[in-house]
């Protein structure tokens, strides 16, 4: 397992593999070193594949978020997951018994292409939890409802000889981060697998401005970040459908590129056998989940316009 995913969570496994979630966010591979090269916004083509659930056992996941909420979150294999550049993200996901949207919050070391492996409330509302494995049709969520304003997290051990900060409630991938101390320039930051970006040298004791650029090319700055390791703190910036809001005073800034339009929207009790790959029922076709034709075509246009700069 990933050295920054809590240890030993209960899984429910089973062999195979199935159509991959990389054709989704599949810009996430070239995203992963957090640089400032640009690439085409990821595809919300739906896509087929298997889900499992699992339970955190009290820990948490490699994302290093606080569990959500509504305990709607989703693991992803090791060529999603794409060294952290899916977390946060969003997906909605279809099985037998209906939709479910679910937020990128953790690693599945074991999960091929395709396998998501879900928190056990999001599975119970798409399956049924004794099947312990079912199909599903599953798409990326562009420019998703976010329960609450743009987060930053300051690392713990973090100084002002070395910057580590976690960004939460920013709705879409992220392409890259950039810091800037009082009076400073703004510096790029490095992804981590553990969904904190880096400055080795420090960006200063603070207060920190963040400037936050998603895979659409949308930038959001951020400002009166603290040096205050361990802190979630609360920006004065709501992302939501392509806008952001600003309140108190904080700054975010979108630029010309065209923006698609906004998306709709317990332990493990142990079991006898898991289902084997070949044993998944099909899903009835009125279960399909079909890609909004409308969001397809601004995607596309995005494609053609953005500017990850």
């Amino acid at each position: 397992m990933s050295a920054h995913r809590r240890p030993f969570p209960t899984r429910w496994l089973a062999a195979g593999g199935a159509a991959g979630l990389a054709g989704i966010i599949g810009v996430a591979l070239v995203l992963q070193s957090g640089g400032s090269a640009c690439a085409a916004p990821p595809s919300t083509t739906t896509k087929t594949g298997k889900a499992t659930f699992y339970d955190l056992g009290g820990t948490s996941g490699n994302c290093s978020f606080e569990v959500p909420a509504d305990d709607l979150y989703v693991a992803l294999g090791p060529d999603e997951y794409s060294g952290g550049a899916s977390c946060g993200a969003y997906l909605d996901v279809t099985g037998p018994k209906g939709t479910v949207r679910v937020k990128v919050f953790d690693s599945c070391p074991e999960c091929d292409t395709g396998h998501l492996d879900l928190s056990h409330t999001a599975f119970k509302k798409i399956g049924a939890e004794v099947a312990g494995i079912i199909p599903i049709k599953y798409k990326l969520v562009a420019n998703p409802r976010v329960p609450g304003p743009i987060t930053v997290r300051i690392k713990e051990g973090a100084s002002r000889y070395w910057f580590a900060a976690r960004i939460d409630n920013h709705a879409n991938l992220l392409s890259s981060v950039k810091v800037a101390g009082p009076g400073g320039t703004f510096r790029s930051a490095q992804r981590t697998d553990y969904n904190y970006w880096l400055i080795d040298g420090g960006a200063g004791s603070g207060p920190y401005r963040l400037k936050i650029t998603d895979v659409y090319g949308i930038t959001t700055t951020v400002s009166g970040i603290a040096m205050k390791p361990g802190v979630v703190q609360k920006t004065g910036v709501s992302v939501s459908g392509r806008s952001a809001i600003v309140e108190n005073g904080t700054v975010a800034k979108k630029n010309a590129s065209a923006k698609p339009a906004v998306s709709p929207s317990g332990s493990v009790a142990p079991k006898a056998a898991t289902p084997s790959a070949s044993s998944v029922a099909p899903l009835p076709a009125s279960a399909v989940a079909v890609p909004g034709t409308t969001e397809d075509a601004l995607l596309a246009a995005a494609d053609a316009t953005t500017s990850c700069g």
